[in-house]
C-alpha cells in the first residue's frame, strides 16, 4: 500500500492520496475524477461561478422585473427559539449570516498560513505582508483624496479589499504561463489583506456596543479556545459555540461575520495521531473484503487529519457553491438607471485599477531594499505588477464592506458600480499585462 501526501484536496476531499498494490495493480480509494469534476474544484471555476451569479443579479435589477429582486432583498424572516427571537431581511441573513460561514473559512485560512504556511516563513510573510499593507493603504488613502469633505469620506475601507477567489482563478486560466511562485504570492498576499479587512471591520465599521452580550461572546469565545487547547476534535462542538458566538456578536454591536474569524482561531490545527502507524493496516485480500478495507482505512485517514483541515475542506464547497454565489446574486444587481458616477465611484476605482498595483508593488519593493524579504523564484517584478492589478479585483469583500459603509441608497450603489467596474477592469488588465507583457523566465529558459 501506498500513502502520498498530495497538498490540497484532488481525490477524496483528503489530502491523502491512497492506493493498495493488488495483482501488480493500484487500486484507488477513490475513483478518478473527470476533467469536468477536476474544473469544477479549480480555483477558475470559483470565479466564474461568482461571475455568472453576479450578471444575473445585475441584469435582474435592470429589467422589468427588478421591483421582485428588491423585494426579495428585504423580505423578513424571522427565527424564533423561546423567547429569544431574530427579525432580519433577507439582505441581512445573508450578509451577516451566510457570509459568517464565509469568514470562518477565511479565519482558517488565516491561521493555517501562519503556522505552517507560506506566512510561517519570516522572508516569504515579510514580502506579503508589506505588499498587502501598501496594497491597503495606497487605496484607502487616493479614496481619501477623492471623498475628502463628501458624505461618501466613511467608504475608505472599500477599495482595500481582494477578491481571493477572483484573483488565484484568473491565474489559474493562464496556467503554465504563471511561475508557481507568483500563485504562492499571491495567495499570501490576498490572505493578509483578508486580515486587514476584519480588523478595519472590526475597529471602523462597526455600531455602538451592548457590554452584557459582548461579555458572552467573551465567555463563548474563551470555552472554544480552551476546547482548542485541550485538542477537543469534534466538529460539532466546535459547532454549537460557534452558532452561540456568532448570535451574541450579532446583538453586541460588533459586525456578525467577525465571530466566524474568532472561532477559526480556537479550532485546532495539531495532528495527534502520527500517520505512520497507519501502514500498518494495509489492506489485503480481494474483491467486497478488499473495498470494505479500503472504506476503513479511507475513514481513518480522515480522523487522522487535524479539525482545522477538516471543517476548512468541509467548508470549501459550501462557500464556493452556495456562500458567495447566494452573496453575489444578492449585492451585484444595482439599477443603472438613475444612478450617476460621483467621488466614490471615482474614489473606488481610483483606488483599485490605480493604488493597489503602486502599493502592491511599491510595499514589496521597499522590503526587499530593505533585505527583509526576496523575490520568490522566478518571479521578476513585471510578475508582481501584474498580481498587483489582480489584486484590484474587490469584488467579494469591497461589496461586503459597501453594505456596512453607507446607508443611503445613493452612496451605496455609487460605491457598487464603482467596485464591479473596477472588479472586470482589474482582471483585463492584470490577464493581459501577465499574458502579453511579461515574459515567464522558465519558459524563456526552456526554450533557449
Amino acid at each position: 500500500m501506498v500513502i502520498r501526501r498530495s497538498g490540497r484536496s484532488r481525490n477524496c476531499g483528503s489530502p491523502f492520496v491512497v492506493s493498495s498494490s493488488l495483482g501488480g495493480h493500484h487500486v484507488p480509494v477513490c475513483s478518478p475524477h473527470s476533467p469536468f469534476t477536476r474544473f469544477v474544484q479549480s480555483g477558475s471555476f470559483a470565479g466564474l461561478l461568482l461571475v455568472c451569479t453576479a450578471i444575473i443579479a445585475f441584469v435582474w435589477a435592470n429589467s422589468p422585473w427588478r421591483e421582485s429582486y428588491f423585494a426579495a432583498q428585504h423580505t423578513q424572516l424571522v427565527l424564533a427559539l423561546g423567547d429569544a427571537r431574530l427579525d432580519l431581511s433577507l439582505a441581512h441573513w445573508i450578509n451577516d449570516g451566510l457570509m459568517a460561514v464565509f469568514f470562518l473559512l477565511v479565519g482558517l485560512e488565516i491561521k493555517r498560513e501562519l503556522l505552517i504556511g507560506e506566512l510561517a516563513s519570516r522572508r516569504r510573510a515579510s514580502l506579503a505582508v508589506a505588499a498587502a499593507l501598501g496594497g491597503m493603504l495606497v487605496p484607502a488613502g487616493l479614496y481619501a483624496v477623492f471623498n475628502a469633505g463628501h458624505p461618501g469620506a466613511s467608504g475608505w475601507g472599500i477599495p482595500m479589499a481582494t477578491d481571493i477567489a477572483f484573483a488565484l482563478g484568473i491565474l489559474a486560466l493562464l496556467g503554465s504561463r504563471i511561475p508557481l511562485g507568483l500563485k504562492v504570492f499571491l495567495t499570501a498576499l490576498a490572505i493578509v489583506d483578508d486580515l486587514g479587512a476584519v480588523l478595519v471591520i472590526a475597529l471602523f465599521y462597526t455600531a455602538g456596543m451592548n457590554l452584557m452580550f459582548l461579555g458572552l461572546a467573551a465567555l463563548t469565545w474563551g470555552l472554544a479556545l480552551v476546547a482548542g487547547w485541550q485538542g477537543v476534535r469534534s466538529l460539532k462542538i466546535y459547532g454549537v459555540l460557534g452558532v452561540l458566538l456568532w448570535f451574541f456578536v450579532l446583538k453586541s454591536g460588533l459586525h456578525a461575520t467577525i465571530a466566524g474569524v474568532l472561532l477559526a482561531f480556537a479550532v485546532p490545527i495539531r495532528r495527534p495521531q502520527p500517520l505512520g502507524s497507519l501502514t500498518a493496516l494495509a489492506p489485503s485480500g480481494r474483491g467486497e473484503q478488499l473495498g470494505a478495507q479500503l472504506r476503513d482505512l479511507e475513514d481513518l485517514l480522515e480522523r487522522a487529519q487535524s479539525p482545522l483541515h477538516r471543517l476548512e475542506h468541509a467548508l470549501h464547497p459550501v462557500v464556493t457553491f452556495l456562500v458567495l454565489p447566494v452573496f453575489a446574486l444578492a449585492n451585484a444587481g444595482v439599477t443603472v438607471a438613475g444612478s450617476s458616477v460621483g467621488s466614490v465611484s471615482l474614489g473606488v476605482l481610483v483606488g483599485l485599477l490605480l493604488g493597489k498595483p503602486l502599493g502592491v508593488v511599491g510595499g514589496a519593493w521597499l522590503a526587499v531594499k530593505l533585505r527583509l524579504a526576496t523575490l520568490p523564484r522566478q518571479v521578476t517584478w513585471g510578475h508582481v505588477m501584474g498580481a498587483g492589478f489582480l489584486a484590484g479585483i474587490g469584488f467579494t469583500m469591497s461589496l461586503f464592506v459597501s453594505n456596512l459603509a453607507f446607508e443611503t441608497d445613493a452612496l451605496l450603489i455609487q460605491a457598487k458600480l464603482g467596485v464591479l467596474l473596477a472588479s472586470v477592469l482589474a482582471a483585463l488588465l492584470g490577464a493581459g499585462w501577465l499574458l502579453v507583457g511579461v515574459r515567464n523566465p522558465a519558459r524563456g529558459a526552456a526554450s533557449d
